[in-house]
């Protein structure tokens, strides 16, 4: 009897875990049901260009709102260039990370000021959110931004315009027949200290989900970008 109740116990904890997952979710949706995460939500007057995920060559597209994420779920910047889906009160807002928030708790989101004001008014300051990493409603295909300074002795680049996050970034300077792995700086730049020792170089994008794109002949010269041919799926 005791056993059958420990089992019985395990079946219901696993039912609820899954109760909103069905069979016909997207992995994107059965991501955002299983992973939710629970957290604050404030505001400030919002960067860009000039914030902590370094895009400086980036315009957010029209319709897409931008936030900073703590510090606390930083990770070497492996979530700058994704997107959240923030929700509060029966009300939901996608934005893209593009800062860090330092010193902020643990799944804080300080957005944007018209991402909080679609959620809530201005006044209230700091608001309970449930959020989740999402697909980027971004259009065109992703790019490759060189960082300045670069050359075929050094080597530093970043994904702006990404469908999804990236997880890992490679160089090839023999046409993809072998690959050298980027390092991720706090940045939001893969590194290869020692350079790829070549003036042109394929580079080789992978999301999250595992996702490859590919994009060919980029010139080892500082602020180049170079577009691909697609986006991660």
């Amino acid at each position: 009897m005791f056993t059958q109740s420990i089992f019985a116990t395990l079946a219901l904890a696993s039912s609820l875990a899954f109760a909103a997952v069905t069979p016909g979710m997207s992995l994107d949706s059965r991501s955002l049901a299983r992973r939710s995460l629970s957290g604050q939500a404030t505001y400030y007057g919002g960067n860009v260009q000039g914030g902590t995920c370094s895009f400086s060559t980036y315009a957010l597209p029209s319709g897409l709102q931008g936030t900073a994420l703590s510090d606390a779920n930083w990770d070497t910047a492996a979530n700058c260039g994704g997107c959240v889906q923030v929700n509060y009160g029966g009300k939901s807002v996608t934005a893209m990370i593009v800062d860090e928030c330092p010193g902020c708790g643990t799944n804080h989101l300080d957005l944007f000021p018209s991402a909080f004001t679609s959620l809530a008014p201005a006044s209230k300051g700091i608001i309970d959110i449930t959020w989740d990493y999402v697909p980027c409603p971004v259009t065109g295909p992703l790019q490759i931004h060189m960082k300045s300074g670069v050359s075929q002795y050094w080597f530093s680049a970043q994904v702006v315009n990404g469908h999804r996050r990236t997880s890992k970034l490679e160089a090839s300077a023999d046409q993809g027949k072998t690959w050298k792995t980027a390092t991720r700086q706090p940045y939001n730049f893969f590194e290869i200290s020692s350079g790829i020792g070549s003036t042109t170089a394929w580079i080789r994008a992978t999301s999250f989900t595992g996702t490859v794109v590919v994009v060919k002949d980029v010139s080892m010269k500082g602020d180049v970008v170079k577009a691909a041919d697609s986006n991660y799926a």
